[in-house]
């Protein structure tokens, strides 16, 4: 499909179910969902999810005109006649959400925001999450947590032959939205913000300072689970997940 300069590859289950838009991580791709998408689908919804630009079969278009995650995430629900739709994001997916609620009020039916900090923009809230940013560490020991690493050594060399093909050409977009307190306290969307315990990104902590900004928004904190809990913990994400959309 044709964004501007770019061209983004998505795929769609189709059906006539609730949409489900699933919004990959930064070192993901369109293909970061095999434990979501057959579940999703078989329970009734339409999934859809997209490789963002410069991500495994999407262009990187014109990296002087590199559009915004909102209007990106616009253009593939437009193409695809999508009303209102349900936006489920995961680490920098989770930003996308976000600033396609910011920038397009009443057009998401809910939202879920996991293994995330959302990189609001207030200075106190930026000096704290970069106390926690580790540094030159392999992106499968930032994004997955120690257990798992730990327990299933098959689920990490999954994760990271789809993290070495998943980013041909990196594109720094930017949100259409300011992220701020204030903007976060007027979401009316229902929210859910998932995070794992072992999470070196956005731990316990964060989210709790992310849901005192978000009044009406429930939290799931999953044990033994780093920064990728669809990736870790689809026994807990998909269940929770769903109970969520079904109830919106």
């Amino acid at each position: 499909m044709a964004v501007d300069d770019a061209r983004l590859w998505f795929w769609d289950t189709g059906g006539s179910g609730a949409p489900v838009v699933l919004l990959h991580p930064a070192t993901g791709s369109g293909l970061s969902w095999p434990y979501q998408q057959p579940v999703f689908a078989e329970a009734g919804f339409r999934v859809i999810s997209y490789s963002r630009r410069g991500h495994l079969g999407s262009t990187p278009g014109d990296p002087g005109e590199p559009g915004t995650m909102a209007g990106d995430l616009s253009a593939i629900a437009d193409h695809l006649d999508l009303d209102r739709f349900h936006a489920v994001g995961c680490a920098q997916g989770a930003l996308v959400g976000l600033d396609f609620a910011l920038t397009f009020p009443h057009r998401l039916r809910s939202l879920v925001l996991s293994g995330t900090y959302l990189g609001v923009e207030e200075p106190a809230y930026q000096e704290l999450i970069g106390r926690l940013r580790p540094d030159g560490m392999p992106a499968e020991f930032r994004e997955l947590g120690p257990s798992y690493r730990a327990a299933d050594p098959e689920g990490v060399t999954r994760w990271v032959a789809l993290e070495k093909r998943a980013v041909p050409v990196r594109v720094n977009q930017p949100g259409a939205a300011k992220r701020t307190w204030a903007a976060l306290g007027e979401l009316t969307e229902p929210i859910l913000l998932i995070g794992g315990d072992a999470d070196l990104y956005a731990p316990p902590e964060v989210l709790r300072t992310l849901a005192a900004h978000l009044p009406s928004a429930e939290t799931l904190v999953i044990p033994e689970c780093g920064h990728s809990p669809h990736w870790e913990r689809p026994d807990l994400f998909n269940p929770t997940v769903l109970d969520f959309l079904r109830e919106h």
